[in-house]
């Protein structure tokens, strides 16, 4: 996860992160396969070498990627949430890029979600939003009718368990009182709003400006938080599938705005398991039936009776 800087080059940092996100995410870069390098990315950017290593770093944290000195940083792990193309049987560990390719096939796509941040979803609904916009100079014409999504997230009064502090890296534990320990969790905890709250811009803005262009005629997007604390991620298409995961508490390090790096513990978001549940129109009594009409009632009770705008 990420969030935005302070002074020196936080724009830029945002910047590289999400692109290297993205790139990783559609298999630009594939698991096994060398980065390029920090002068190579530096050149690319306009950035400096020393950005590039806080965004090296922030990836190594979320297990994306491993460096080791001499030998540069290479993908280790293939993001849940690829955007290669969809598979048609299903499967019960499942992605989010296919997912919300298979949503984005439809002419009306309606998408329900329940999660901490919104930064996965950004990151493929982008890729979605770029993929309308290519297929329309090569076609000119409109194959996406209607857009629905509806995202409920957690309500940002919450004081939530995870990401929470532990220590500076490298520093003793002993070191660090409660005061500062506090001081640090606020630090934390303001981080990951600020993750919420521009990647649901940026979804926003994303879904939006394709009604703006004329290039989907209509398009709905609300967003309400919600006072829980979300224990999985869910992703719906209401009546026909559904992706699940459970959040997997980890300890990592974090890097806070200040340039401070923190022991925490957090929780996987990019990297978690889904497990995928699809509806069996034959047979209402099947698992992925029962389970896509138990979410999605669970779903619409939250939004109707707890969910105020976010």
């Amino acid at each position: 996860m990420s969030s935005g800087r302070g002074e020196g080059g936080g724009r830029e940092y945002n910047t590289l992160l999400e692109e290297l996100r993205v790139r990783i995410a559609d298999g630009t870069y594939a698991v096994g396969q060398s980065l390029p390098t920090q002068r190579e990315f530096a050149e690319e950017f306009g950035v400096s070498r020393d950005t590039v290593q806080r965004v090296l770093r922030e990836l190594k944290g979320e297990g994306w990627i491993e460096s080791r000195q001499g030998s540069g940083s290479r993908v280790v792990k293939s993001p849940i949430h690829s955007g290669k193309v969809p598979q048609q049987a299903p499967r019960l560990r499942a992605a989010l890029g296919p997912f919300v390719t298979r949503a984005f096939a439809q002419p009306t796509v309606r998408l329900d979600v329940f999660t901490l941040t919104s930064e996965s979803l950004d990151a493929h609904v982008r890729l979605q939003a770029e993929h309308i916009r290519t297929e329309h100079i090569r076609t000119g014409e409109i194959t996406t009718e209607r857009i629905e999504l509806r995202m409920l997230l957690p309500s940002e009064s919450l004081q939530l368990p995870y990401p929470r502090a532990l220590k500076p890296v490298g520093e003793p534990e002993e070191a660090y009182g409660p005061e500062q320990l506090d001081q640090l969790q606020e630090q934390i905890q303001e981080r990951l709003r600020g993750i919420t709250r521009r990647h649901t811009t940026s979804l926003r803005a994303a879904l939006r400006n394709l009604k703006t262009e004329g290039l989907v005629p209509s398009v709905a997007v609300e967003v309400r938080s919600v006072p829980l604390v979300p224990a999985f991620k869910l992703y719906l298409r209401p009546g026909t599938e559904a992706l699940f995961g459970p959040y997997e508490v980890v300890e990592r390090s974090i890097l806070l705005d200040d340039g401070t790096e923190v022991d925490a513990l957090d929780v996987l978001g990019l990297g978690s398991t889904l497990i995928r549940h699809v509806n069996d129109e034959g047979d209402p009594n099947s698992t992925g039936s029962v389970f896509i009409e138990t979410m999605q009632a669970w779903f619409d009770a939250c939004w109707e009776r707890l969910a105020v705008p976010f």
